[in-house]
Order: C-alpha cells, then sequence, then structure tokens
C-alpha cells in the first residue's frame, strides 16, 4: 500500500483491497471512506466487498464516490461532515490518491491558509495548484492557463492508445506525444478467457504501465474530467489543463456493474464470477473444477448482455472451454449448461454459426435468445431474466445456478458520454473510415470508445492504430494521402481447449481472412488457430502491436 499523510487524521491512498483491511487495522486507522465510484477499472474490487472486509476489522466504512476531476464543492462539503463523524484516523481513497486530496481540499477551503493546502498536498505527491486556481477563480477551472501542452495527445494507455502512439512514433520519430492515463498496470485483455480455463497464469497479462509505454512519450499519470474542444483543451483531475494540436481518444469502455441488480454485492463469492474482470478469472477456473467435482452436477449459467460489448465472443469462449474440462473429466452429462443472450443469434457473422452450434449441440448447451440477465441474489443462488414478449411486455424468468458467469452491460465512460465529443448515444463520434471526428477536425478516436459499427476488439485496435497514426500526421502537414478502416475485426472463438474458430471480418460481416484456406479456415475448429492464440498472439500483443510493429496490418490508402 502506498498511503499518504495529509494530516494527523487523515491519510489517503490509492485503491486498496479486501486483503489490505488486517494491516490498516493494525496500522491504527478507524475508519475507511471510498472515493471511487464501482465499476472504474477491470482490476478494482467494489465497495461493497472493501465494506465488508473493514467491517470484519472492526473498521467503519463509508462511500463517498466522485467521478475523476469532476470533485464538486457539495462532495467536498460531505467530506467534512464526513470527518467530523467518524473516528480518527481515517484513510481515504480512490484510484490514484487525487479524488481524495481534492476532497480535502475543498473541504479546507475558507478554514485553511491556500498556500498551506498546496504544500501539506505536494508533500503527499498531489499536485493541486489546479483546484486551487478552481477555488480562487470561483468554482470553475481557468483553461486559458495550461499545465502543459503538447503536439498530439492520446487519451488512454491501453491496447489502443500506446498502439497509436507506437505506430506515430514509427512514422514520426521525436514527435511530441503524451498519453493521459491513471492505472499503473496495463493489461493483456484478450488473455483472460485462457485465464478462466487455466490455460493462462493471470500474472502474465499485467505488465506495469511504465514498462510499456513508447520510448519518448510523456506520460501524464491522472485520469480527465472534461473535453474543451474549442480550446484544445483537456482538463484533469486535480482541476489542471493540459493543451493539445491533435487529440487522439481512447479510453475504452466501461463495465456497468451496477447495471445488474445484486450482482456487485456477490462477485467473488457464491459461485458468480466473471471473465471481464482480471482478479475474478482465476475464480472462474476455480469454480469449473468444483461444479465438476461437485455430486450430482449442478447447473452453469454464462449471460451475455445486449450490445455493444468488448469482445462479442468472450461470453460464450468462457462456457464453450467450462464444457470441455467437464467433458474431459467425464462429468458433463452432469451439468446443465444455459447460454442466456440477450441478443437474438448465437454470432454476429452468420458464417461462423454452424461450426458453433456443433459444439452447442456436442455439449448439450441451451440457447436462450432475448434475455438479458437484470438481477442476482447470490445468496440464494439464483438468476433474473427479461424477456419480451410478443405483445410488448416483458416476462421475469429466475433460474438457480450453481455457477454464473455474468458479463455486465457495458457504455462508454462518463467523463466521454457527457462531453462534446459524444453521439447521441455516448460515444466518440467519428468518420467510421477516417477516424476522425465528425465535428472537431484535429480530434480522432479509436478502439472502445469511438461508435464505428465493427467488433470492440483488441483486434480491430491494431488496424485503427495504424489509420489513426497516417491521418493525424496528414493533419499535421507531415504525410499524404488518407488511410482508411475497413471495419476489421477478430474473434478467436475458443470452442475447446485446442481448438478455434477464427473469425476475421469486416464492416458489414464480410469475411476478412488473414490466412489462406488451406492454412486456417476460419469457419471451422482449428488446431492451428489455438496455437496462434495460445503462443503466438501474446508476444504479438507486447512486443508487435506495442512497439509500432505494423505486421500484417497495413491500411488501405486513398488519394
Amino acid at each position: 500500500m502506498d498511503i499518504r499523510t495529509l494530516t494527523g487524521e487523515l491519510s489517503v491512498a490509492p485503491q486498496i483491497t479486501a486483503a489490505d483491511l488486517p494491516a490498516l487495522r493494525d496500522a491504527g486507522f478507524k475508519a475507511i471512506v471510498c472515493n471511487r465510484p464501482d465499476s472504474e477499472g477491470a482490476d478494482q474490487p467494489n465497495f461493497g466487498e472493501i465494506e465488508r472486509a473493514a467491517q470484519a476489522q472492526g473498521l467503519q466504512a463509508r462511500y463517498l464516490p466522485a467521478e475523476s476531476g469532476k470533485v464538486t464543492d457539495e462532495q467536498g462539503a460531505a467530506f467534512a461532515a464526513l470527518m467530523a463523524e467518524l473516528p480518527k484516523p481515517v484513510l481515504a481513497y480512490c484510484r490514484t490518491g487525487m479524488r481524495s486530496t481534492t476532497m480535502w481540499a475543498l473541504s479546507q477551503a475558507g478554514q485553511m491558509a491556500l498556500p498551506q493546502i498546496i504544500e501539506r498536498s505536494a508533500k503527499a505527491g498531489f499536485d493541486l495548484k489546479g483546484v486551487v486556481r478552481r477555488i480562487v477563480n470561483g468554482g470553475k477551472t481557468p483553461v486559458e492557463v495550461a499545465d502543459a501542452t503538447h503536439a498530439v495527445i492520446i487519451i488512454g494507455g491501453g491496447a489502443a492508445g500506446i498502439s497509436a502512439a507506437a505506430s506515430l512514433l514509427a512514422r514520426s520519430p521525436g514527435l511530441d506525444i503524451a498519453i493521459i492515463d491513471p492505472a499503473d498496470i496495463h493489461y493483456y485483455q484478450p488473455g483472460w478467457t485462457m485465464v478462466g480455463a487455466g490455460v493462462f497464469d493471470a500474472a502474465t497479462t499485467a505488465r506495469t504501465m511504465a514498462s510499456v509505454l513508447p520510448r519518448g512519450v510523456h506520460w501524464i499519470k491522472s485520469a480527465v474530467a472534461a473535453f474543451e474542444p474549442e480550446r484544445n483543451a483537456v482538463i484533469l483531475d486535480g482541476c489542471r489543463v493540459v493543451k493539445y494540436e491533435q487529440l487522439i481518444v481512447c479510453p475504452g469502455l466501461k463495465l456497468d456493474w451496477h447495471g445488474i441488480e445484486g450482482l456487485v454485492d456477490t462477485l467473488g463469492r457464491n459461485g458468480v464470477t466473471s471473465n471481464y474482470r482480471y482478479d475474478l478469472a482465476s475464480y472462474t477456473w476455480q469454480l469449473v473444477q468444483q461444479l465438476g467435482r461437485q455430486k450430482g452436477g449442478g447447473r452453469a449459467i454464462f449471460s451475455q448482455p445486449p450490445m455493444p460489448i468488448k469482445c462479442a465472443g468472450a461470453p460464450q469462449k468462457a462456457m464453450y472451454l467450462s464444457a470441455d474440462h467437464w467433458r474431459r473429466t467425464g462429468v458433463l452429462s452432469a451439468i446443465d449448461i444455459q447460454f442466456c443472450n440477450a441478443g437474438a443469434v448465437l454470432f454476429g457473422v452468420a458464417d461462423y454459426v454452424p461450426a458453433l452450434m456443433e459444439y452447442v449441440k456436442a455439449y448439450g448447451i441451451g440457447l436462450n435468445f432475448g434475455q438479458t440477465l437484470v438481477s442476482v441474489d447470490g445468496p440464494g443462488r439464483k438468476a433474473a431474466f427479461s424477456q419480451a414478449r410478443p405483445d410488448g411486455t416483458k416476462e421475469l424468468i429466475v433460474r438457480e445456478f450453481d455457477l454464473l458467469h455474468a458479463v455486465p452491460p457495458q457504455k462508454a465512460p462518463d467523463f466521454i458520454r457527457v462531453s462534446p465529443l459524444a453521439d447521441a448515444a455516448g460515444w466518440v463520434d467519428v468518420d467510421p473510415g477516417t477516424l476522425r471526428h465528425k465535428q472537431f477536425a484535429n480530434v480522432f478516436a479509436l478502439g472502445d470508445a469511438a461508435n464505428t459499427p465493427n467488433a470492440k476488439t483488441a483486434a480491430a485496435a491494431r488496424m485503427q492504430a495504424q489509420v489513426v497514426a497516417h491521418n493525424v500526421l496528414v493533419a499535421r502537414g507531415a504525410a499524404k494521402g488518407e488511410a482508411q478502416y475497413d471495419g476489421y475485426g477478430s474473434c478467436p472463438l475458443t470452442v475447446e481447449r485446442g481448438k478455434i474458430v477464427l473469425a476475421e471480418f469486416t464492416y458489414g460481416g464480410k469475411l476478412a481472412p488473414s490466412f489462406p484456406k488451406w492454412l486456417i479456415d476460419g469457419t471451422k475448429p482449428s488446431t492451428l488457430a489455438w496455437l496462434l492464440k495460445e503462443r503466438f498472439l501474446p508476444p504479438l500483443y507486447w512486443d508487435g502491436m506495442l512497439k509500432g510493429r505494423e505486421w500484417l496490418a497495413k491500411p488501405e490508402m486513398v488519394g
């Protein structure tokens, strides 16, 4: 833990885990305050888990969440009220500690001299000059004063952001680029399906952010609060302002765990898991093995929410690999497997469905289309699904389970949805070919946050990164022509351990195989495709995609 002291009664810290609570108790803390909303990160424990662990250690816990960079004066006042109420000393935490420190600063405005607020926060490692400017400016952040300026600013240090930065530097070495991302860890998320099947160890899918950033790229370790595209400005957590000449937006999407009633309270317990969270993928494998040993078998339910979602094939990948394990251990016949899909089809590109249906039949999977998971009763081991009737009314279907692999609904991050960059649905509004914003010519977007109608996969980001890199340089007068993204996406459907249906397609579901049919026929299960997923794609990701090496990823050029 990285505990930083602000006063004798208050310390702040980055995200803590339930396992940290005994040490916090031993350090003398009496209360915990969470200032981070649930569902911000794929590796984030929800507040319910922290609260239960705190109570078990005799500590009080309170929840006062704030969006990054959007701490209000009212929240500052609420923080002051909590500090007056709770036993001391108190530990407040968020993703990095910045929001907690900002709340403290706002709670002290008018009571403590501003230079003293700056000094104490600086000693704790937080730059609150922007917050002080806001206090002096009557609650508004002055965007005319920039804390930093860069030629290109990239929002997000995930697969899309780092790939875009690396591709830009491959074309224009020395270009002034800054990546804005508060995360300490970068994850290879496509590997979590394999973790959930016992093929990969979770630790192999994580590396420090500092180790994967391209050399020469500036890292602004902060969260984004708002955009001022008319002024070429981004407002950060702590009310700091950075300005740009070109902006690339790729923060990923938000997993809305709270969109399913009761899910947050039971994740990681009571047989409820999800490969969409780093710390739960290993629990998936644990549950799969436990159910296989359970006398009399049981029921396993795999859910899929409405589109769009990250990697649309992932929910059924988990299902197939689990079923394959049960088949290999001779217990498949004793396990009732149900796939509850909010959509109307098994997979969105029809050419791959016949091969998938062969596995559905072989595993005895029950298909339930048009059913959306709406609530979970973990202790009661019951899941409720909503299904539309022909007359337009909705029916609630309750199913008991021994294992529930739940996938949450997904949407654009909050700071994107409320920004001038968003379309009516909340996604960044870009041209589907050039990936340039439809209103702001010096803004581009790629990855999961863009409103392009492609599959939201790392393979799509790999192709999009080169398109954005070229078109950004065109906008800067450093390149000619126009690169076009054709909608390419790939979904390696792990139908059994050792075989994959390698789905590759562009806009409109047009097949786009990377290999000749005699080598890998993507519409049929392939051992070679499994080797590609298990052995070659991880190094291709770490040492190719994130390094700007554009193997099999040249964009189409126009003009």
